[in-house]
């Protein structure tokens, strides 16, 4: 079989990653036979679509299907063949995350897996400190706010949801985070003064953290490159998987990898960092909005 043989055991096990990887050997092995994803679909009777989302990983794998795919693919190696469906078989484990499927919706539960397994997290944000850095009350009031109705027990849920990505920043080979957040989002009065307060104080001490920085783009540098709002790039230890761009909708998410469109928010991302105020100065600023605004 042409190039290496994966192991199941890359981003630490994620099930997210390890369908990634399945995908994109599967479709290098696709390719190298001249096959389209509409003839792969029709041995497994799947559609096209279907094909490219097992191929980026999307989607879960039947071991069936694979073992088919593969003799299709011309992956007559015993030995390459049992690692493919081992890989296939961990892949459909299910992530800690399962355990909060009540309250996360399919389209996001990707977006965990994903950044789980990242070894770089860059987010910029306009309108809310990132999840990774809130503090319970803060998200408590947004999702009071954004779960209009919800039930007390729903939204300590998804509190704890949040709570429990967070943890991951604390373990061995986690991802390193750079956050980029519009001053608009660090004056906007959510829960409250207190409950501001204690984020901005959460935010400051989070700039002293190892693995962590945080830059504001402060008002007065007027209009800047992302303009288009929110989004998250995210860089995984493996070389074969491409980096990945997140761009949330209200009831749905866009996932970009391809080359064209990473390197355009890559651009955007690198612009941001210059226009921002220096990370050394960041503690400083959150301290003048803390005396200025929540004091």
């Amino acid at each position: 079989m042409g190039g290496r043989v994966i192991s199941s055991q890359p981003g630490g096990g994620s099930p997210t990653v390890l369908r990634m990887m399945l995908g994109s050997q599967l479709r290098k092995l696709r390719e190298a036979k001249g096959i389209t994803r509409e003839e792969a679909g029709y041995l497994i009777r799947a559609s096209e679509s279907k094909i490219s989302r097992m191929e980026l990983g999307r989607v879960s794998f039947k071991e069936r299907d694979v073992i088919d795919l593969l003799a299709m693919y011309g992956v007559d190696d015993d030995g390459d063949r049992a690692a493919l469906v081992a890989l296939a078989r961990d892949a459909n484990s299910p992530g800690w995350w399962h355990k909060y499927s009540d309250v996360l919706p399919d389209w996001f539960s990707v977006y965990v897996g994903l950044e789980e397994a990242a070894s770089l997290l860059r987010v910029y944000e306009v309108q809310f400190v990132p999840g990774l850095l809130q503090t319970p009350g803060y998200t408590r009031a947004i999702v009071e706010r954004g779960q209009l109705g919800a039930a007390a027990a729903e939204i300590e849920r998804r509190v704890l949801l949040r709570a429990a990505r967070q943890e991951m920043l604390a373990k061995p080979g986690a991802p390193r985070l750079w956050a980029v957040i519009d001053e608009a989002a660090l004056r906007r009065p959510i829960g409250g003064p207190a409950v501001m307060r204690a984020q901005l104080e959460r935010l400051i001490a989070a700039t002293g953290e190892p693995g962590i920085t945080v830059q504001v783009v402060p008002f007065g540098s007027g209009g800047h490159a992302a303009e288009g709002g929110a989004f998250t790039i995210m860089r995984f230890p493996e070389a074969e998987l491409p980096d990945v761009v997140y761009l949330e909708q209200l009831t749905s998410a866009l996932y970009l990898d391809k080359r064209e469109d990473v390197e355009k928010y890559s651009e955007v991302m690198d612009q941001l960092s210059v226009e921002s105020e220096p990370p050394e100065r960041t503690a400083e600023l959150l301290g003048e909005i803390i005396a200025r605004d929540f004091s």
